[in-house]
């Protein structure tokens, strides 16, 4: 649905405000100054003061790499690193988020306009993408021409656009992408690149943002921020020589060979294309406040929320999918059960054969690797037909924090074996899983990756971290799901989303008594009842065999710490 054009109603732009230092008359018995008096005396007031120094630099590249991953504003903190898994019951997006594109000129006030943007629709996970980032990298003779000002910043072919759209394509389909980190002090990449995910809403700017039409196909809404050229050459000046260490002399130059030319050509005629039209930029509060109805009447329709319901009644009266593999219950699995699920155990026991069942676990998991034939020479000299792993190499992810407690066994049977974790949280007022911190091996995409949680309930937190890896390109059948316990709901969840992903445990748990499904696998509160400080002696009378999948993680938290 595209927006109305809200240029028409837009009250006319006002005249810019007048330079600090300018007059519009001068007092009779005064010397008339000229213009060019006039526009000197207004831009040494941007130079540093004499004898004090520059001041310190600001931002001298497209995006900081230290800085965290949110973006904060007056009224609170949104982050940009995360974000609920919106996808159905079949591991699938159900909707793709929503894509702004913020055009116009330099110093045009578009980061202004977005981050107001972003303020007033108060949504959780938004990203901003910026078009600076995405400069082709130089030549050496284009470096030597850039280091003279004799390069053109503002034309088409300085940007890369066949990134810049896989990039968008990429976020819109909440995928993980790297982003360059542009240096506009040296005029190329840095070696390190920027992680960002897909969002509620991606807001998308740059002085090309409606240049290339494939581009144009991949934003929702369309925004060109329309100021006045004298308040745009003022910022720009302010921006180069105090942020990006550039002399006054050379800012000029090329504003006036490169950028007045290039906005006149290439960048004032796509307002045309534009849904809504910004005069004065940020200060436009009405055009604003329009912009973020027609978003919010956008996310409404696209309802992007996890639907648990729809996970819960999707495996009804199916049997358990072929991919579950289950320990086999022997006697000393059954034992070893008993003793962990038993409200009298000790901690030391809990611990011990919990170990026994996790290092049982990798081990069955393992058998489900890929292997091939290969030939051996034995001390004697004799050939030995045996089997080797068939992968590039394996990599562990455990979800914080429970899942760590599973990575001994798997170090002590994969010699070398990489780890990486994932902190998934569920939001306590929409109950999503979100996710908060990404720690991953690089090229992980090639390896078999083991995914490593000590139980399962409803598995919201594993499709959210299934999602994660699928995100990074990590196959879907190379990626086998690990846990102690499991609820049928969880395996079923699980499988129906993501049919191809390896479910391996040591039991699951299926109804409880009453007939009704558990809220997740059983285990006695006897560990629990200790650690909360609570006496032995105010148990209440009456049984409770089952116990949530949630108590079981808090005992595996407290036993392991």
């Amino acid at each position: 649905m595209a927006a109305p054009p809200a240029s028409a109603a837009a009250p006319r732009p006002a005249p810019p405000p007048l330079a600090a230092g300018d007059a519009p008359d001068r007092p009779e018995g005064k010397s008339e100054t000229t213009c060019e008096d006039r526009n000197a005396e207004s831009l040494d007031r941007l130079l540093p003061p004499v004898g004090t120094g520059r001041s310190p630099r600001k931002r001298t590249t497209s995006q900081c790499k230290s800085e965290p991953p949110l973006l904060r504003t007056s009224k609170r903190t949104i982050y940009t690193a995360g974000r609920p898994p919106w996808y159905n019951e079949h591991g699938a997006q159900s909707k793709e988020a929503f894509a702004i594109g913020l055009g116009g000129g330099s110093a045009s006030g578009k980061t202004t306009v977005a981050r107001m943007i972003i303020e007033a629709l108060d949504v959780p996970w938004v990203v901003l993408l910026s078009m600076d980032s995405f400069y082709k990298v130089l030549t050496s003779q284009q470096q030597e021409q850039a280091a003279h000002n004799n390069f053109n910043f503002d034309h088409p072919d300085a940007f890369d656009f066949d990134l810049i759209i896989s990039t968008l394509k990429k976020l819109k389909q909440g995928k993980s992408v790297k982003v360059p980190i542009y240096d506009f002090t040296t005029h190329s990449r840095k070696k390190e690149w920027k992680t960002l995910y897909g969002a509620n809403v991606i807001i998308f700017e740059g002085i090309m943002a409606f240049a290339d039409k494939t581009l144009l196909e991949l934003l929702d809404m369309k925004i060109f921020v329309d100021t006045d050229s004298d308040v745009r050459l003022v910022r720009r000046l302010r921006r180069d020589i105090g942020e990006r260490g550039r002399d006054i002399e050379g800012v000029i130059k090329q504003y006036n060979k490169f950028v007045k030319p290039a906005f006149e050509q290439y960048i004032q005629p796509t307002m045309r294309v534009a849904d809504i039209v910004v005069p004065r930029g940020s200060g436009n509060a009405v055009a604003i406040d329009l912009i973020v109805q027609h978003v919010h009447s956008q996310l409404e329709e696209r309802k992007l929320r996890w639907d648990l319901a729809a996970l819960a009644s999707a495996h009804q009266c199916h049997p358990l999918p072929r991919t579950l593999s289950v320990l086999k219950s022997t006697a000393q699995v059954r034992g070893m059960h008993t003793i962990i699920r038993d409200r009298e155990t000790s901690r030391d026991e809990f611990i011990f054969y919990s170990k026994r069942l996790m290092r049982l676990l990798i081990e069955h998991a393992l058998s489900f690797l890929p292997f091939q034939d290969c030939v051996v020479q034995t001390p004697q000299g004799q050939d030995y037909a045996g089997k080797c792993y068939a992968g590039k190499q394996i990599t562990g992810v455990s979800i914080l924090r429970a899942g760590e407690t599973m990575e001994p066994a798997l170090r002590a049977v994969c010699k070398d074996v990489r780890i990486g974790t994932i902190l998934i949280q569920t939001n306590q007022l929409t109950g999503e899983p979100e996710l908060h911190y990404l720690r991953l091996p690089k090229d992980i995409s090639d390896d078999h990756v083991i995914l490593m949680d000590c139980t399962v309930s409803t598995g919201a937190a594993a499709m959210m971290a299934v999602r994660v890896l699928l995100d990074h390109d990590v196959p879907e059948d190379k990626i086998f799901l690990l846990s102690l316990l499991m609820a049928e709901m969880g395996v079923h969840s699980v499988a129906y989303a993501f049919p191809r992903v390896r479910i391996i445990t040591t039991a699951v748990d299926k109804r409880g008594t009453s007939g009704t499904a558990t809220s997740g696998p059983t285990l006695s509160p006897t560990a629990v009842t200790r650690r909360t400080g609570a006496r032995q002696g105010s148990r209440p009378s009456h049984p409770q065999p089952l116990v949530s999948c949630g108590t079981y993680r808090a005992e595996m938290l407290t036993y392991f710490s």
